[in-house]
C-alpha cells in the first residue's frame, strides 16, 4: 500500500528522541551470537607473544590456549577460526606439514574440541606451510597450478575433519576445491561437517598483518595472488564464484575483505539467501585500532563497523574485535 508522509504530522526525529526510543526501532542489530574470534596458534611457543601488526592480538602456544577459549566462550561467543603459526623449518615447496594428523593446528582443535562446546572453524589454505607463501603449489614457471593443488586441498581438509574441525573453510580460491573437499568429507563419512567457503575473496591489500601473524609475507615477498583471489574491480565475478561454490557442496559463504566490500555482502547475500558471513580482515582492525589509539576517531567506530556488516546482509563477522565488542554488547 502506497502512502505519503508529510511535515509537521510526521516527524521522524520523534523516534531519535532518547537511546531506548533509538534501540526499539532499531532495524538491525549486533549480539555476540554474530561474532567469531580468529586465533592465532603457534607451534613451539610457550605463553602468549604479541603481534606488533594486530594491536591487542597476540598468537597463543597450546599451554595457554584453554584460557583463552574460555574466555571467549564465557562472552557469549560461539565460534573460534583457528590459524596455525607453523616452524619455518617445516615448510616446502609442497606445504607438506598440512597434512600432518598431530601438526598445530590439529592439536589445538583436538584440545578445544575435548574441553569446549565452542564451534571451530578450521582454514583450509597452503601458505602457512608452503616455502613460497602461496596457497597452493607451484608449476615449473611458477605459476599456481590449480589442478595438482586440489587433491592435497582436499587432503588436508579431511585432517582438519578428523581433529574435529566443525567447519572447514577452504580459503585458497583453487577453482573446483569446494567440490573436491565436499565429496572427500562424504567418502569418508564426514556427513555433517560443514563447509564455510571464502568464495568471494579479493586480492586485497588489506591482509599485510594477517600474513605477518601467521608468518607467511616473508615468504611471498613482493609475490602476488592475483592469479587466484579476484579482482578488487568485479562484482558478477563474485557472485559467479559464490553459485558455484553453493553448487557444489557449500553450506555458507565468506565475502573477504569487509567494509570496502558492502557491496558484494548485499549482493549475495541477496541473490542467495544463504547464510552469508563477512572477515574484517587484519588491515582493516589495524587501521581502526590505530585511529582510536591515536584519538582521530572514538572507540565506537569498531561497533559501528561491525554493526555495518549486519546492515548489509552478514549473518556472521569474523573480526579479531570480537571478545572486546562482546564485552561492550553485553555491559
Amino acid at each position: 500500500m502506497k502512502y505519503s508522509r508529510e511535515f509537521p504530522s510526521t516527524r521522524l526525529r520523534r523516534t531519535r528522541v532518547n537511546k531506548p526510543i533509538r534501540d526499539l526501532v532499531a532495524e538491525n542489530k549486533l549480539s555476540s551470537d554474530d561474532l567469531i574470534q580468529p586465533i592465532f596458534v603457534k607451534e613451539g611457543l610457550t605463553g602468549t607473544e604479541p603481534i606488533n601488526s594486530l594491536p591487542g592480538i597476540s598468537r597463543f602456544g597450546l599451554d595457554s590456549l584453554n584460557k583463552e577459549i574460555e574466555s571467549i566462550s564465557s562472552m557469549g561467543i560461539n565460534g573460534v577460526a583457528v590459524f596455525p603459526v607453523i616452524d619455518p623449518a617445516k615448510k616446502d615447496e609442497n606445504g607438506t606439514d598440512s597434512l600432518n594428523e598431530n601438526n598445530i593446528v590439529s592439536q589445538a582443535i583436538r584440545q578445544i574440541k575435548s574441553n569446549s562446546d565452542i564451534a571451530v572453524i578450521a582454514d583450509v589454505a597452503l601458505d602457512p606451510y608452503t616455502s613460497h607463501g602461496h596457497d597452493g603449489v607451484l608449476d615449473n614457471n611458477g605459476y599456481v597450478d590449480n589442478d595438482k593443488s586440489l587433491p592435497i586441498l582436499a587432503e588436508q581438509a579431511l585432517v582438519l575433519a578428523k581433529a574435529g574441525a566443525d567447519m572447514i573453510a577452504p580459503s585458497d580460491m583453487m577453482d573446483g576445491r569446494v567440490r573436491f573437499i565436499r565429496e572427500a568429507l562424504e567418502n569418508n563419512s564426514f556427513f555433517n561437517t560443514l563447509i564455510l567457503s571464502y568464495a568471494a575473496k579479493y586480492s586485497s591489500k588489506f591482509y599485510g598483518p594477517f600474513r605477518d601473524a601467521v608468518g607467511s609475507s616473508a615468504n611471498l615477498g613482493a609475490g602476488s595472488k592475483d592469479t587466484y583471489q579476484m579482482s578488487v574491480s568485479n562484482i558478477e565475478e563474485a557472485l559467479q564464484e559464490v553459485g558455484l561454490d553453493i553448487q557444489e557442496g557449500a553450506d555458507m559463504v565468506m565475502v573477504k575483505p569487509g567494509m570496502p566490500y558492502l557491496d558484494v555482502v548485499k549482493a549475495v547475500k541477496d541473490e542467495f539467501k544463504v547464510p552469508t558471513f563477512v572477515y574484517q580482515v587484519s588491515g582493516e582492525y589495524a587501521m581502526l585500532k590505530a585511529a582510536i589509539e591515536n584519538e582521530w576517531l572514538a572507540e565506537d567506530v569498531m561497533l559501528e563497523a561491525l554493526l555495518c556488516f549486519k546492515r548489509a546482509g552478514a549473518d556472521c563477522v569474523l573480526t579479531y574485535a570480537a571478545k572486546e565488542i562482546a564485552t561492550k554488547i553485553n555491559s
